[in-house]
C-alpha cells in the first residue's frame, strides 16, 4: 500500500516520496508563548503528533522540528501586564505548553528552536534577500518586496492584488502608518527598537525581527533549505506560511517543502475558537473539568480564566469530585474521531461521545491486564490479527483518515470488552484464548500507533471518567428490583441512563443480566 496525503500547495492528494528514502524531515510551526493552549492548539499538535507516529510505524526515521515563537508583541504586553520580562513570560508558558501536551500524550519533539536563539541565522538570512534585491532597509527597518517574488501567492490561491494592507502579518499601527513600504503588501524582516523593548543589535539598526522570518530561518538551521513536510494550522496559511515560501525560496532558489499539510479549525457554534473571539476553553481547563459547553455565553474569564478547577481546603484539585473533568485520552480521541482537514465542533455532545468512546477502547487495552493472567496468555506471543492491521493502514494512508482508523480500535475493543464481561460472568470466553490475545496486542498496537495509551492504575472502581464496574453492577440491581416491583417505567429509565453512559444490557434466558461497554 502507498502512502497518500493532500498536499496544501498542490491542491491535491499524491504518493507520499520523501527527498531520502526512509527518512522525513518535518517542520511544524509552533505556539507563541504568552498564554496558556487552548483547544484549538491541542487539535493541532495531537493531529501532527499523529502524524509522525504513523510516519515512524510505517518504518520512516522522522526528524520533527517545533519552534516557540518568544518575540512578539503579545509577549511583550503580557509582561506589561505582570511587570514582568519577555523572557520571564516567554519561560513560564513554555513550561507550561509541556506540561499541558506531556498530558496529552504527545511526544517530544527532536528539537525545540526558538527566534532568540536563532539571531544569527535570521539576519544572514535577511541579509541575503537584501542583497539579491527581495528586501530593502528604511529607517532601521527592514521590507520583504513582495513583487519581487514571481510565485507570491502560490500555497494560499491569492492575488497580490486582491491583498490589503496589514494582511501580511504582525505590524503594528505605528509600521503601517510610518509609510516606510514600498508597496502596502511588502511585509517586515526587521523592525526598528522601540523605547523600553528588547532589541537585538544589527547593520540595520537595534531591533527584533518579524514574525515570518523567525521560522524560514529556523527551518534552515535544523533541516535544511528544503524538508518534506511542512506543517500548522489552517489559518497559518496565509500570511505566515505564504511569506516563508517568499522568503525562503527567495534566498535559496529551492521549494522550502514539498508537502505542506495544514489542519482544520476547532469550532464553537460554527465560529473558529480562538482568544480573540473569547469562545475558548484551555486544555488544562478542559482536563480538570473547568468548563461549559456555552462558551460564547459564558465566556473563559467567567469560568475562572486560565487556571482549571478551583483548589480544595488543603489546595489539591480535587478531579474526581468534578463529573465535567475530561480523560486525557478522550479529548486525544475527540480529534481523532475527525479527518484532520474537517472542521470540528466543539460541544458537550461531543466530549461526551468521546468519553464513551475512550471508555469503550479503554475496556479492551485493559483486558490483557485485567483476563491475561487467567487466561494462560503467552507473553512471549507476539502475532497480530493482520486483517485488522491491513484495514488499519489502508485508513491511515489516505490521508491520515483516523475516523476510519478508529473504527478498526472500536471493532477490537468492543469485541474484547464482549468477552471480558462474558468471562466475569460465565467463567470462560466464547472465542479461544490465543486467538483473544492477538486481537488485544493488534488493539494496544495500533491504539499506540495514534497514541492512545492506558496505565495499570487506570484499571480502578474510582469513576473519574465513567462508570465503575461496581455503579453498573448497583444500577443493574436497581433495574432488576424495579422490575421485579412490576415497574418497567423505572427499569427502562435505568436502562436508558446506562446506554446513554456507554453501557449495553443483555438479558439472559435465566434471568440474570451481563452488560458489556459500547
Amino acid at each position: 500500500m502507498t502512502l497518500t496525503l493532500y498536499n496544501s500547495l498542490t491542491r491535491r492528494e499524491s504518493p507520499f516520496e520523501p527527498l531520502e528514502p526512509g527518512k522525513v524531515r518535518m517542520y511544524c510551526c509552533g505556539v507563541t508563548v504568552y498564554d496558556y493552549c487552548h483547544v484549538g492548539h491541542a487539535r493541532a499538535y495531537i493531529v501532527w503528533d499523529m502524524v509522525r507516529r504513523y510516519l515512524m510505524w510505517r518504518g520512516y526515521d522522522v526528524r520533527y522540528v517545533q519552534n516557540f515563537t518568544d518575540i512578539d508583541d503579545k509577549i511583550l504586553n503580557r509582561a506589561r501586564e505582570t511587570n514582568s520580562t519577555m523572557e520571564a513570560v516567554a519561560e513560564r508558558f513554555i513550561d507550561e505548553y509541556f506540561v499541558d501536551m506531556d498530558k496529552l500524550n504527545i511526544l517530544r519533539a527532536d528539537e525545540y528552536p526558538r527566534a532568540t536563539h536563532t539571531m544569527d541565522g535570521i539576519k544572514r538570512l535577511i541579509h541575503e534577500l537584501e542583497n539579491k534585491g527581495y528586501a530593502y532597509a528604511n529607517g532601521g527597518d527592514v521590507y520583504y518586496n513582495v513583487r519581487q517574488f514571481a510565485d507570491y501567492g502560490k500555497l494560499s490561491g491569492r492575488k497580490l492584488e486582491e491583498m490589503q494592507a496589514g494582511a501580511s502579518g504582525r505590524l503594528d499601527t505605528a509600521e503601517i502608518e510610518a509609510q516606510k513600504k514600498q508597496d502596502s503588501s511588502d511585509f517586515a524582516l526587521w523592525k526598528s527598537a522601540k523605547p523600553g523593548e528588547p532589541a537585538w543589535e544589527s547593520s540595520w539598526g537595534k531591533g527584533r525581527p518579524g514574525w515570518h522570518i523567525e521560522c524560514s530561518a529556523m527551518v534552515r538551521d535544523c533541516l535544511g533549505e528544503t524538508i518534506d513536510i511542512h506543517c500548522g494550522g489552517s489559518d497559518l496559511t496565509f500570511p505566515h506560511h505564504e511569506n516563508e515560501i517568499a522568503q525562503s525560496e527567495a534566498a535559496t532558489g529551492k521549494s522550502l517543502a514539498n508537502y505542506w499539510m495544514h489542519n482544520a479549525f476547532v469550532t464553537v457554534n460554527g465560529k473558529k475558537m480562538s482568544k480573540s473571539l473569547h469562545n475558548f476553553i484551555t486544555i488544562r481547563d478542559l482536563l480538570d473539568g473547568n468548563w461549559s459547553g456555552d462558551l460564547e455565553s459564558n465566556p473563559p474569564a467567567a469560568q475562572g480564566g486560565h487556571g482549571g478547577t478551583a483548589p480544595t481546603q488543603d489546595g489539591s484539585k480535587n478531579q474526581s469530585e468534578n463529573a465535567k473533568a475530561v480523560e486525557p485520552m478522550a479529548v486525544r480521541l475527540f480529534v481523532l474521531m475527525a479527518q484532520y482537514r474537517s472542521q470540528i465542533d466543539f460541544t458537550e455532545e461531543a466530549i461526551a461521545s468521546a468519553r464513551n468512546g475512550w471508555n469503550t477502547i479503554n475496556e479492551g487495552l485493559l483486558f490483557g491486564l485485567r483476563y491475561g493472567s487467567q487466561l494462560s496468555w503467552d507473553v512471549e506471543k507476539t502475532g497480530q490479527d493482520s486483517k485488522a492491521v491491513q484495514e488499519f493502514q489502508s485508513a491511515m494512508d489516505n490521508d491520515f483518515n483516523t475516523p476510519g482508523a478508529v473504527t478498526i480500535l472500536f471493532e477490537l475493543a468492543k469485541e474484547l470488552a464482549k468477552e471480558g464481561n462474558v468471562l466475569v460472568h460465565q467463567g470462560k470466553t466464547e472465542t479461544a484464548p490465543d486467538l483473544l490475545q492477538q486481537k488485544w496486542l493488534t488493539l494496544v498496537s495500533l491504539a499506540g500507533v495514534l497514541g492512545l495509551e492506558v496505565q495499570p492504575e487506570s484499571d480502578s472502581n474510582d469513576a473519574v471518567y465513567g462508570l465503575s464496574d461496581a455503579e453498573i453492577e448497583a444500577m443493574i440491581q436497581q433495574r432488576k428490583d424495579a422490575r421485579k416491583a412490576r415497574d418497567f417505567a423505572e427499569g427502562d429509565r435505568i436502562r436508558n441512563e446506562l446506554k446513554d453512559n456507554g453501557i449495553t444490557l443483555i438479558d439472559q434466558k435465566d434471568g440474570t443480566t451481563i452488560w458489556h461497554r459500547g
